[in-house]
């Protein structure tokens, strides 16, 4: 079957009107720099750039370490929990706009406790804005507290201490910050606790750093995801085993373009993960900094045709059925809703499922944005 393509001058509405989940988003990283002017004055503090266009002309970075010097010096002005809730209401607010339906947002305490704030500051704010996200928005929007593996595995273990009196308000555990020459296995105890406690468990690997620290996030942190995975392309045995497990990539290819993982969107190699029949998704990871909108396309959907009577194919269903509500209710307030994913295969089987259901809809295959 032929999908035919959407004109790239509607793909701006489109793409924006899409029912999204975004799972790989650093909070910090959605502050806008008017925001981050606000909070300084706010808090009787001078920053070192005397305007905001001069703090977003900062924003050029040659590696993901000179992205993280600059990163680390916005946060300096979240001081209070009405600091951390403004962040991420604002950012959820803009997450709205793009219809984005589900969220699971990243942060970290150590680069605060690190600025004398306790953690409780920290967590009690973002969680209060997630919570009223639901009510003012309907996204669900969740916690995900990253160690800093640049950081000693012996703070880690501080770090999850402090916030084990809000355990009810983080649903999981994650690692970020500077990959290489930090490698997974630098934090295997710590992650072994967090298992126990039940926290779901990702883990950033995979950017910069070799498929060993893959490899390493998968037998022994136990990770349930991959955030980045993106130099598994260069090992086919994990790219198999990626594919084989299911096991979900959160990819960021701006990101990656931005801090000079590739030097071409053109070279990226989502496309070739996803024909190897990986469970790749597209994420944005800082909003802001990089002035993006996030574009979450569905691609956990076996390439090749299923019947019915498959396992798999019952799951996937439920998916489509709630795909399928969704867009329903953006056709009846008049909302155009476009539906892809990031092989044309793919995108088949979803629409195919929407027209048997009678929803009405466009497709477009992803490798056209």
């Amino acid at each position: 079957m032929k999908v035919k393509p959407v004109a790239p001058d509607r793909l701006p509405v489109l793409l924006r009107a899409m029912p999204k989940a975004e799972l790989h988003m650093h909070i910090e990283g959605s502050l806008e720099p008017e925001l981050i002017f606000r909070l300084a004055e706010r808090n009787g503090m001078t920053l070192d750039y005397p305007d905001v266009q001069a703090l977003r002309r900062a924003y050029v970075f040659n590696n993901l370490q000179d992205f993280l010097d600059i990163y680390h010096t916005g946060t300096t002005v979240l001081r209070t929990e009405q600091d951390f809730y403004d962040m991420t209401h604002a950012y959820l607010a803009r997450a709205h706009a793009d219809n984005v339906l589900h969220a699971e947002i990243f942060f970290d305490t150590q680069t605060h406790t690190g600025h004398g704030l306790d953690a409780s500051v920290v967590v009690n704010g973002l969680h209060r804005a997630c919570v009223d996200a639901q009510a003012a928005f309907g996204i669900n929007a969740s916690l995900i507290m990253c160690f800093l593996r640049h950081l000693s595995e012996r703070e880690a273990f501080e770090a999850l201490e402090q916030v084990l009196p809000l355990r009810e308000k983080i649903v999981g555990i994650g690692l970020a910050s500077s990959e290489v020459g930090h490698p997974p296995e630098k934090f295997a105890r710590v992650f072994a606790r967090c298992r126990e406690l039940g926290f779901r468990l990702v883990a950033h690997a995979g950017e910069e750093g070799p498929p060993a620290y893959i490899w390493s996030a998968l037998d022994v942190l136990k990770v349930e995801r991959i955030d980045h995975g993106v130099q598994a392309i260069h090992d086919p045995a994990l790219m198999r085993r990626l594919a084989d497990a299911r096991i979900a990539l959160t990819v960021c290819p701006l990101s990656n373009i931005k801090l000079c993982v590739l030097d071409d969107l053109s070279q990226h190699n989502l496309g070739r993960m996803l024909d190897d029949g990986t469970a790749a998704t597209e994420a944005a990871e800082f909003w802001d900094i990089y002035k993006m909108n996030v574009v979450e396309i569905p691609t956990n959907v076996p390439v090749s045709r299923i019947d019915e009577d498959d396992e798999f194919y019952k799951n996937t269903q439920d998916k489509f059925k709630a795909i399928a509500k969704a867009i329903a209710e953006k056709n009846a307030i008049g909302q155009p809703v476009l539906v892809g994913t990031v092989s044309i295969e793919k995108s088949e089987m979803l629409s195919e499922f929407l027209r048997q259901e009678g929803v009405e809809h466009e497709v477009l295959n992803a490798r056209q944005h």
